[in-house]
């Protein structure tokens, strides 16, 4: 029989699952992370991990988003064929009126990050749209939704490959999870789509991390088939490589492996692999023409009893007086807390300073990076009484290409970010004898709470990307790289992969 799906249902559905997943982690990730937690017995794994379930609960509370970078909507639809559309939209634009009504909401504004002209000028859209969207026409007389804000942190770390029809699967796996680093911000998933097409691998990657975690429920009952199997093996022996939380080394870096598979050409072996972070974001609603979807609100009991406290014995950082000098004592693994004024900077910004550069000016005015640290940030505006809003940190790497311009040239002694740097990044380091500390990713809103105040100093037209001065207190971050170029997204992996070698029930 026939249904009508309204314009409008179908609209505030969309935005409203948006608005949810914000803030909500899935259940499945938060037991699965609760349980990984308990297991850890890397000290900064598990503190990285308690980082992200504390965050995780303070979002749930206070509905604001678990990280800064509220992701790239994507959307899987299956429109019943006996479903009659009132509407005087295309589908593409009801999904794009869902995602601006939701990173619009004043009561919980989301962070605007798609840019158009990709290859160009890459302009800031301010809604987040378009959104991307997959259909497929079924039988039936509802309209399937399934949905994802995927953040980019993670999305640039998919990989893809034409494998021979005899190659392994789990060779080329194992080579290339650790070529993703540590810029995923795992512990998380990993989705994997065999087989169609170039494309079509792509999209099975995608659409099976929308998958609910179960492989504690699948170990436990034992694989059926060859692909069950080949998760629980993925599984184990990524975690084996010992990666851990945010790359610092420990037991776990991947809570479960989906794998989607469709048939293929003969000659060809299409893989494709694309991680979910730590705000791993995703819902499911069907509609049936019976009005807006009505999302099933979790209980705040349902999150694990893990609440992280700044450590105690953490080096106090005065922002305002840091020398050289001061910088050169830190070692890698260092927990310190920050106080006082922090620049921040990300791409476009170190874009714009290293444009400056070369037609002969120099920093804008009020600019001043001299014996100053870095904070690779691009935060979500501010609601209510925040002085920011949540404000974790973006991906290291991406700035490595402007690190030695950045030391060289403005007097900068140091930089946050997340996840680990790349040879140009750790040359300039060493070379200048700076040094990088890294924030969780995954823990923006707690992070937060450590900004006190902010201001726009350069470059407003870049809006999250511009330039700003924040005033913390007790921000805390982990030295990184220090400045003799001791690394520990180097040190925590290899010691752990050698430890659990020796503790082979822990994989299990």
């Amino acid at each position: 029989m026939p249904t009508t799906i309204k314009q409008d249902d179908f609209v505030q559905s969309i935005a409203d699952a948006l608005q949810h997943i914000s803030y909500y982690h899935p259940l499945d990730y938060i037991r699965a992370l609760g349980a990984a937690y308990t297991r850890e017995q890397s000290p900064a794994a598990k503190d990285a991990i308690a980082q992200i379930l504390t965050n995780s609960r303070m979002c749930a509370e206070g509905h604001r988003p678990i990280c800064q970078d509220t992701g790239i909507v994507v959307v899987f639809l299956k429109v019943g064929m006996d479903v009659r559309w009132e509407a005087k939209l295309s589908v593409q634009e009801m999904v794009d009126e869902g995602v601006r009504r939701a990173y619009l909401l004043p009561e919980n504004v989301l962070r605007a990050s798609i840019v158009s002209d990709p290859a160009f000028g890459r302009k800031n859209t301010r809604d987040n749209t378009p959104a991307v969207v997959h259909m497929e026409l079924v039988p039936g007389n509802t309209v399937e939704v399934k949905l994802a804000a995927k953040g980019g942190g993670s999305e640039n770390k998919s990989k893809f490959t034409m494998l021979d029809p005899s190659d392994s699967i789990v060779d080329w796996v194992m080579k290339t999870v650790p070529l993703m680093g540590a810029g995923w911000c795992p512990p998380g998933m990993l989705g994997i789509g065999i087989g169609g097409s170039a494309e079509k691998a792509m999209l099975l990657a995608k659409e099976s991390l929308m998958d609910a975690i179960d492989m504690s429920e699948l170990k436990a009952r034992g694989p059926r088939n060859k692909v069950e199997e080949l998760r629980i093996e993925l599984h184990d022996k990524v975690n084996a490589l010992g990666i851990g939380a945010q790359g610092l080394g420990g037991l776990s870096t991947v809570l479960d492996v989906k794998i989607l598979d469709y048939p293929t050409h003969a000659a060809s072996k299409p893989i494709a692999m694309i991680p979910n972070c730590a705000a791993t974001r995703h819902a499911h609603f069907t509609l049936d023409g019976r009005g807006v979807a009505q999302l099933p609100v979790p209980s705040l009991a349902d999150w694990p009893d893990v609440t992280w406290r700044p450590d105690m014995s953490a080096k106090r950082v005065d922002l305002d007086t840091l020398t050289p000098a001061e910088v050169a004592t830190w070692k890698a693994g260092d927990r310190l807390l920050l106080n006082g004024k922090l620049l921040t900077g990300r791409d476009a910004a170190h874009k714009r300073i290293a444009d400056l550069y070369a037609k002969g000016e120099g920093l804008p005015k009020g600019v001043d990076f001299t014996n100053r640290v870095i904070y690779y940030v691009g935060p979500v505006d501010p609601v209510r009484d925040e002085a920011v809003g949540p404000a974790g940190p973006t991906t290291a790497t991406r700035m490595d290409k402007f690190t030695e311009m950045m030391l060289e040239r403005t007097g900068l002694i140091a930089m946050v970010g997340k996840a680990e740097r790349g040879k140009a990044g750790l040359d300039a380091i060493r070379k200048h004898k700076a040094a990088y500390l890294m924030a969780v990713g995954g823990a923006a809103y707690l992070v937060s709470k450590a900004i006190r105040s902010s201001r726009v100093v350069a470059f407003a037209d870049l809006g999250m990307e511009a330039i700003y001065e924040f005033e913390v207190e007790e921000m805390p971050v982990t030295v990184a790289v220090d400045a003799r170029g001791d690394n520990v997204h180097e040190t925590g992996p290899a010691e752990w992969k050698e430890r659990i070698r020796a503790l082979p029930v822990l994989q299990s």
